[in-house]
């Protein structure tokens, strides 16, 4: 008998459909399908690989509006961000199509001959897929691999499977070979620990939290398996007293609450300039309350519900251990619902200050100077983001070449883009996504000396 997994609506708690889950024999035919695949779709000449991964991205493009409806009632995304999150995918597909033709080896002058270095596809690449943004994260892994040379089994949540299962329909439609790209929903502790420990799976992509990034490298180590991990953040919002203030606090709640907090890059601590701090927060507040927390479904909302009811229970015991200086409103019901909320830190030891809540909670705590700023933003395991907003472009750079993150945003709060390279510091991560080079992380990079 089949398991299954029941699919809710975070905004209403309602069952939308079941959807079954994939054993360890079903996962192992897949993966010996893909590496069946790989003989032919390696092969592929390299404009042809472009121009299925063109239709590819065509179609997920003709299917926005489609895959954006799934992911408010499977995610509770807002439309607006779930709209951006299909076109991210299909921005993926269109960048990545450029990169088959572009995989450019090396002529090294050696003496005795000639030596040359070529790029090969790695093989059958697993990707785990995280709840939180599930499509995004899925084109981030899936364009490059597939321009590579590679395919690709990929896991998404459970809680969240329904787009990435319609994306590889879109998939196949767009041309794709059977078992070049195929979607596996299932438990982490069953597909996901068969693409850490079954020998044909070449490397592992994981996006999630750094507890179970740390599983999964360990089990790579195993096989000496390569693997890109996207893990966990505790982001700075550096304000410092010369900034626009203003501007500051207004774009402030957008830095943390987008996707109600359950963003790895989340700047969900604010350092303001000790002499700024009161006037920041006069500013900040009426932001928060005005922030549009509605069902996702309304274009109005910028605030949708969290994942779950264990993620709601999680959010609130760290919000029942402090004290919320103000908070904005949810529209009630029977959703996931945790309105933002603002706390005033003290303590960088606190766990408010410390851990990543993973919800639409941010702490505000004083700095003296600019040392005094890098060394609280600094004070964490994590490095993955961060923003600052200061008048003095000079101070904006040293700063951010002094915080360890790996990826800084100077009077904006912009971290992500396809075309930069993106990943993170320190137990935020290890290796890079998105960039013009990310196709050469599914490769292996192989050397040819002929002599004269």
């Amino acid at each position: 008998m089949t398991d299954t997994f029941t699919v809710v609506d975070p905004a209403s708690g309602r069952p939308l459909t079941e959807v079954a889950l994939a054993s360890v024999e079903e996962t192992d035919r897949a993966i010996e399908a893909a590496q069946e695949a790989f003989a032919h779709w390696r092969s592929v000449a390299p404009g042809e690989r472009a121009a299925v991964l063109r239709r590819f991205g065509d179609l997920v493009d003709a299917h926005v509006e489609e895959l954006a409806e799934l992911e408010v009632r499977n995610a509770g995304h807002t439309l607006a961000n779930a709209r951006w999150e299909a076109g991210n995918v299909r921005d993926c597909l269109h960048y990545y199509a450029g990169a088959p033709e572009r995989l450019f080896g090396r002529q090294i002058p050696v003496a005795g001959g000639t030596d040359l270095t070529f790029h090969e596809p790695l093989g059958v690449v697993g990707i785990i897929v995280p709840w939180n943004f599930p499509m995004p994260i899925l084109g981030w892994g899936v364009a490059p691999a597939l321009a590579a040379g590679n395919t690709v089994v990929l896991k998404p949540a459970e809680l969240t499977p329904l787009t990435a299962v319609r994306i590889a329909e879109l998939g196949r439609e767009a041309g794709l070979p059977e078992g070049v790209f195929t979607v596996l929903p299932g438990k982490g502790s069953v597909v996901g620990e068969r693409f850490v420990t079954h020998p044909l799976v070449r490397k592992v992509t994981f996006t999630g939290s750094t507890e179970v990034g740390k599983r999964i490298m360990a089990g790579c180590a195993e096989q000496v398996k390569r693997v890109t991990l996207e893990l966990g953040g505790k982001s700075s919002n550096i304000v410092f007293a010369d900034a626009d203030l203003a501007a500051a606090a207004a774009s402030a709640p957008y830095a943390v609450f987008d996707n109600a907090g359950q963003d790895c890059c989340a700047r969900s601590r604010i350092l303001v300039e000790r002499s700024a701090h009161d006037e920041f927060l006069s500013l900040l507040e009426p932001a928060v309350s005005g922030l549009k927390v509605l069902d996702p479904a309304d274009p109005d909302s910028e605030m949708g519900p969290l994942i779950s009811a264990e993620q709601r229970r999680r959010v609130q015991g760290y919000l029942d251990d402090v004290e919320v200086a103000f908070a904005g409103t949810t529209p009630g019901g029977d959703g996931f619902w945790v309105p933002p909320s603002v706390v005033l830190a003290d303590d960088p030891a606190a766990p408010i200050w410390r851990e990543e809540v993973f919800g639409p909670v941010v702490a505000v705590m004083p700095f003296d100077d600019e040392a005094h700023a890098v060394e609280l933003a600094n004070d964490t395991e994590y490095g993955l983001s961060g923003s600052i907003f200061t008048s003095d472009l000079g101070r904006g750079l040293r700063v951010a070449r002094a915080v360890e993150a790996g990826n800084l945003s100077v009077n904006s709060h912009a971290a992500v883009r396809y075309w930069t390279p993106f990943g993170g510091y320190k137990q935020s991560g290890l290796g890079r996504e998105l960039g013009p080079d990310a196709p050469q992380a599914f490769t292996e990079e192989k050397n040819v000396f002929i002599a004269h």
